[in-house]
């Protein structure tokens, strides 16, 4: 973990060199570990800032003490390099407005992001920053005090052969953005001026790649065998002394040694990370779905609007949006006093988080019911541990026989969890169709009470009883596939999970119907299971 402390602190020594790097992400709990960091003095950002705080408006005090418009500059108006705390949870509104203000600024953004693996910064800012670092695994003992020295001047150059390098690097990690290998060229520059050189050499680039695009990678580099490829050439009697040697500047010798370098540096788990990373910019940011109002809640930025209802009105922005405009209207009116009009009115708006609910839909049927029954309530159970940071519930309904019953209604509570699940039946026939209705019912109630539901189906796919009760495949498939219609025509988010043998072409079919993930998951264990419902439906 000492290479982690070691590449953050070199990174805010780029920064420091060239702010047009753009900053960096560092993953860490607030703690000694990360007040450790020779952070720099920045303007200190909060992910709930308002628009006034951060572009600046009119200050309603001195404008009233002085009769006359006064402007109060905002935080993006200050000097120096700034620094976004609880960086997991910005909006995406606030991602918008930094994002463009780093592409038309040259400064340093530093993200402290202490997120789990369920959280993270919008990826279009990350993506603007040069480096990422993972100080989660760091112990203090490693974090000792460091200086950032001195800043060198003066500027570095790069040769076309070294630039096309850096793209041949980026393209064989799979990143597909422009920006990358532009940060990596950067980061190069600015490393040879640290160390007080006025070129790039081959150390520049391999700390500028190592630091900038592995963690951007999206596949695991191949680096070529030297054996395949050996040059294929003539006798050494048939070559002069004049004759140039194939090993005079074999230029892909240190592009296989950055390749390899980065392929170390990449993690193992990378196709995991990219699928739980995919999974949280379709879904959202872990959470259940936000709700816009005016009573209570997250505070927004207040909003022109009418006092109707409940509305509240915000009595700070209403006289800002006033202010300006007094003398005219005394003028126009001849009247003193305050005047205020219908347009001078502004709402105060709040945005709720919903709970998320997991509704598990069980099969229940046949000689397996009780393995996927055990494997459904260990992941309840894994998953009920992370409700309270996350804020979900969870339900268990099992369908067996000719009916779909409610084992657990909506809970948080681990341990009426675990008593509802001591003793689960099994056995008899598979009436899908029953055990989506079910689902679907328990979901439009728990949006009815602001919940935001979504429906995980596990299940072999071997429906054989209908919604009457008759047994059936034909008709058992047909009621499944009309009630998964009208799930997708709720707006229900759904999850289909194949626990048979064999992945079913059936299932295939019902979680397109639901414009659902589909995800083939034979023999699957607790463990398993709740890690594809996190990386799944993250909303």
């Amino acid at each position: 973990m000492a290479e982690a402390w070691d590449q953050a602190l070199l990174a805010l020594r780029l920064l420091a060199i060239d702010p047009g790097l753009g900053g960096i992400r560092i993953r860490a709990r607030s703690g000694p570990v990360r007040d450790a960091l020779p952070l720099p003095d920045a303007v200190r950002l909060h992910p709930a800032i308002g628009d006034d705080a951060l572009h600046g408006g009119l200050d309603l005090t001195a404008t009233l003490a002085a009769g006359r418009m006064v402007q109060r500059p905002g935080l993006l108006a200050r000097p120096g390099p700034l620094l976004l705390t609880m960086a997991e949870r910005c909006r995406s509104g606030l991602a918008a407005q930094l994002a463009q203000h780093l592409d038309t600024t040259p400064r340093a953004l530093i993200l402290l992001d202490e997120g789990t693996e369920d959280e993270a910064p919008p990826k279009g800012l990350t993506e603007r920053l040069a480096f990422d670092v993972d100080l989660t695994d760091v112990p203090l003992g490693e974090a000792m005090s460091a200086t950032t020295g001195t800043v060198a001047s003066g500027h570095a150059t790069a040769t076309p052969d070294q630039i096309a390098r850096i793209a041949g690097i980026a393209a064989a990690c799979g990143i597909d953005s422009a920006r990358a290998p532009l940060l990596a060229l950067r980061a190069a520059r600015a490393h040879a001026r640290l160390m007080g050189r006025d070129r790039v050499d081959e150390e520049d680039l391999t700390t500028a790649c190592t630091l900038t695009l592995a963690h951007r990678a999206t596949r695991l580099p191949e680096v070529p065998d030297p054996e395949d490829d050996a040059p294929r050439d003539p006798p050494d009697q048939d070559r002069t002394e004049d004759s140039p040697s194939p090993d005079d500047g074999l230029p892909d010798l240190p592009d296989d040694l950055l390749l390899e370098a980065m392929r170390a540096l990449i993690p193992d788990d990378l196709l995991a990370r990219l699928a739980a990373q995919k999974a949280r910019a379709g879904r959202g940011d872990g959470t259940g779905a936000l709700r816009k109002g005016n009573r209570r809640g997250r505070p927004l930025p207040s909003r022109q609007g009418d006092l109707q209802g409940d509305a509240r009105i915000d009595i700070v922005a209403t006289l800002r949006a006033a202010a300006p405009w007094q003398t005219i209207r005394r003028h126009d009116t001849g009247r003193d006093g305050l005047h205020i009009r219908k347009a001078d009115i502004h709402i105060r708006r709040f945005a709720e988080q919903a709970d998320r609910l997991l509704i598990f839909t069980v099969d229940a049927s046949g000689s397996a019911a009780l393995a996927r029954l055990a494997e459904a309530k260990g992941a309840v159970e894994l998953l009920l541990a992370q409700a309270y940071a996350r804020r979900d519930h969870v339900a268990l309904i099992a369908f067996r026989g000719t009916t779909a019953e409610i084992l657990l209604p909506p809970t948080r509570s681990l341990v009426q969890t675990k008593r509802r699940l001591a003793a689960l039946p099994g056995g008899g026939g598979t009436p899908l169709a029953a055990g989506l209705d079910m689902a679907m019912t328990s979901a439009l109630l728990a949006q009815r009470r602001g919940m935001t539901p979504t429906i995980c189906l596990l299940t072999d796919g071997r429906a054989n009883v209908a919604r009457d009760g008759s047994a059936g495949r034909a008709q058992a498939a047909t009621d499944a596939e009309t009630t998964a219609r009208l799930i997708r025509a709720a707006g229900l988010d759904a999850l289909v999970i194949d626990t048979g043998t064999r992945p079913s072409d059936a299932l295939r079919h019902l979680a397109g119907t639901l414009r659902a993930p589909y995800i083939a998951m034979p023999r699957a264990d607790a463990a398993r299971l709740s890690t594809a419902v996190s990386a799944a439906l993250v909303d």
